[in-house]
């Protein structure tokens, strides 16, 4: 089994921002050791270390972390997408062998149609120059945009983290279900079932994501369907092994 879906960093406030007061559990070093025991005693083989600074220097940091340990199976990194000097820099990342992909802080992007702008557009396809992924990282708001990108990009591969972030705490079905179906009509879109925990904060039950991943998997399929942890930020509300037992009850349900 591979997580597809965890983090490691050196923790920076200025890198980080993105990590609050709510959050603050978080605002400490996270490395390939300190996950390490978890993956074992959850039988998982390997996993897909993902973004989570806007920074050149932390793809590279993944990507050393990646030589040094055999258990990262690929990064998912940052690059400008909008730099002039882009192909020079993936061609420089894609001598890297576990160079598999490419995410942004979309859902932080004010405005929702971001990913539509002309110079984001030839970034992503410039990702399809070297085989890489792009991952969306969304709101439901911003989904739409998502699905016209996979269409005009059909030769590009795209991968949906955390389900598009559904409003798990509220229970809220509408629009997400329409707009994650829009979108999983596009072939070139795989989704991770990740993150889910997060949304649904403190408390949560098992039944509060069945319906998320129940439709997930009618959507998609489970040929394009993987799990990821989102480790650590999933310690902020379980632990690693409850994270990977429910996504695989949810699955196997």
């Amino acid at each position: 089994m591979i997580d597809a879906h965890v983090h490691f960093w050196r923790y920076s406030a200025r890198d980080h921002a993105w990590i609050g007061p709510a959050e603050s559990a978080l605002r400490r070093d996270f490395l390939p050791d300190d996950l390490a025991p978890s993956l074992r005693s959850s039988g998982v083989s390997g996993c897909v270390a993902v973004q989570a600074a806007q920074s050149l220097l932390e793809t590279e940091f993944l990507l050393d972390l990646a030589d040094r340990h055999a258990f990262i199976e690929s990064v998912v990194g940052w690059v400008d997408l909008t730099a002039p000097d882009l192909p020079r820099v993936l061609e420089r990342f894609a001598r890297r062998p576990k160079f598999s992909g490419v995410r942004h802080f979309v859902q932080d992007e004010p405005d929702p149609e971001f990913l539509l702008r002309d110079d984001v557009l030839r970034g992503l396809r410039e990702l399809g120059h070297f085989d890489l992924t792009f991952e969306f990282l969304v709101r439901p708001a911003q989904l739409p945009a998502a699905t016209r990108v996979a269409r005009m990009l059909p030769e590009l591969h795209f991968v949906l983290d955390h389900l598009g972030k559904p409003d798990v705490s509220r229970h809220a079905r509408e629009p997400w279900t329409s707009l994650v179906r829009e979108l999983a009509s596009c072939p070139n879109v795989t989704a991770k079932v990740s993150g889910l925990v997060t949304e649904a904060g403190r408390g949560w039950k098992r039944e509060d994501f069945a319906y998320y991943v129940d439709e997930a998997l009618s959507a998609f399929g489970r040929e394009r369907l993987v799990i990821g942890s989102d480790w650590p930020v999933c310690t902020l509300v379980s632990d690693y092994a409850e994270v990977l037992e429910l996504a695989r009850r949810l699955m196997g349900d």
